[in-house]
């Protein structure tokens, strides 16, 4: 069944809402607008935690409703509803409607439509019973304490959506996605004397479950979340001061999603709130650094078949060489920049107005081979695993906390340190990378993305890095 026809049925057969008269009531709502669409979202999701040997929570949601929004120049009515019916839709119709006496533009068109689908359609919900996926985190449980003594405490969770939207404009085209995920979370506590400390690890991404419950990789999640608290028992507290640091690949493109990525959204351009405003097709980084948002990516956690405007996503280049030259934009900041949408319209869920957010962002492969990187190091920091952090947009400076860090001596990684946190500001430190890796790598598939309030799922990759002259702050006194 196609992803339409799989839409159509939950919202205008089982919902019970009738296809001519929505599509009526669609156009006459935006009528005189320049842009605007009917979102409308089912979603099914679940989870299952483990904690202290035994099933901690387990909880299943089934959600629908829609999110009715209307465009006119600058200003944006917006109306949504838990619930599929026409009297709903007819209030919401009602209330975005007066937005059509405001200034408009340029009427935008509609999305072009596409024939890509990037992963599979089928629901991770269905198929495997409840009590194999407790099974599952019980193996867990006993595979993490029998390996290491040294645990006292295992908690391990599993959670999947499966999620079906549909948009209809005015003009009566309508595009349909059905969107799965999954995840995989392991945590543990080591403990040796009266110290203690965590590892965890987590994958997943817009695949079914059914890969999660073969052995090797729910056993590679959790020997990793073993090797990093068992790391972690041995750290040493962090040096502080200017240093060169590396930035391992993969995980750290969360600093760069987090310092920069923001900062090239395209609301915060045309609203010139951007450290990076006014710098296009200048250089903001080194030579040889390229970073992308790619939203085409088959089966990552950011990949999106089109987005939550219909727009295709694309890989779209925003730094190239070092010189910026591209933005991620949606389809309202897009037509009053008078540029093209990118496929980076993104909601939370229907009762979320989109706005301009990263699907997988990525910082390109160099040249050099990482035991050179590191070699060429002779005291610094080695920041392979990252936890919470800061970043203030308007002038990209940022706190990021290690939870995986070691101390360069004379190029090679030494001791583990704990308290380790990185700070400085984006722009500056995209014009301090000094050697770029050619080990790029992705994420394992946990990421979430926070802006106004609203979540979205993310991914980031990256090759090893130094970056040259950052300052750590540190505990060692």
């Amino acid at each position: 069944m196609s992803h339409l026809a799989t839409a159509n049925d939950l919202f205008f057969k089982r919902a019970g809402l009738d296809e001519a008269r929505t599509e009526r009531i669609v156009r006459e709502a935006l009528g005189g607008t320049d842009d605007g669409e009917l979102f409308l979202e089912y979603s099914q999701s679940e989870m299952l935690a483990w904690d202290d040997g035994k099933l901690k929570s387990a909880s299943f949601d089934v959600s629908q409703g829609f999110g009715l929004r209307a465009v006119k120049g600058e200003t944006v009515g917006y109306a949504h509803a838990s619930s599929l019916d026409e009297q709903a839709l007819k209030r919401a119709a009602t209330t975005v409607r007066s937005v059509a006496t405001g200034k408009g533009g340029t009427a935008a068109e509609g999305p072009r439509g596409t024939n890509s689908i990037l992963y599979t359609d089928t629901n991770p919900l269905d198929g495997i019973p409840f009590e194999r996926k407790v099974k599952l985190l019980e193996e867990i449980d006993a595979y993490a304490r029998g390996k290491e003594p040294l645990l006292k405490q295992v908690s391990a969770s599993i959670a999947a959506s499966w999620q079906v939207i549909e948009i209809v404009r005015a003009d009566g085209r309508r595009v349909a996605d059905v969107r799965p995920m999954v995840r995989l979370n392991v945590s543990v506590v080591a403990g040796k004397g009266d110290r203690m400390e965590s590892g965890s690890s987590g994958s997943g991404g817009r695949i079914g479950y059914s890969g999660l419950f073969e052995p090797e990789y729910w056993k590679k999640q959790t020997d990793e979340a073993i090797r990093q608290a068992l790391v972690n028992l041995q750290s040493v507290d962090a040096p502080a001061g200017e240093m060169p640091v590396v930035l391992g690949a993969g995980w750290s493109g969360i600093l760069w999603h987090e310092a920069i990525g923001h900062g090239l959204e395209g609301d915060f351009h045309r609203r010139k709130t951007s450290v990076f405003t006014h710098l296009m097709n200048q250089r903001i980084a080194s030579p040889g650094v390229t970073v992308v948002d790619d939203g085409t990516m088959r089966d990552r956690r950011g990949s999106l078949t089109v987005d939550d405007e219909g727009t295709p996503s694309q890989r779209n280049v925003l730094i190239e060489d070092g010189k910026l030259v591209g933005l991620m934009q949606d389809r309202l900041n897009a037509r009053l920049m008078g540029v093209a949408p990118t496929g980076n319209g993104r909601r939370q869920s229907h009762a979320h107005s989109p706005m301009p957010r990263m699907t997988n962002t990525i910082m390109l492969a160099g040249d050099k081979d990482p035991q050179e990187i590191m070699a060429s190091v002779k005291r610094g920091l080695y920041a392979v695993n990252f936890g919470g952090g800061q970043v203030d947009i308007t002038n990209g400076k940022f706190v990021f906390s290690c939870t995986e860090a070691y101390l360069i001596e004379n190029g090679k990684p030494t001791s583990p340190v704990k308290g380790a946190t990185l700070i400085g500001s984006g722009s500056e430190a995209l014009l301090k990378i000094g050697m770029v890796g050619n080990d790029l790598e992705m994420d394992l598939g946990v990421g979430t993305c926070g802006k106004d309030g609203q979540g979205v799922p993310v991914g980031v990759g990256q090759p090893t890095l130094r970056l040259d002259g950052l300052t750590v702050g540190g505990t060692a006194t």
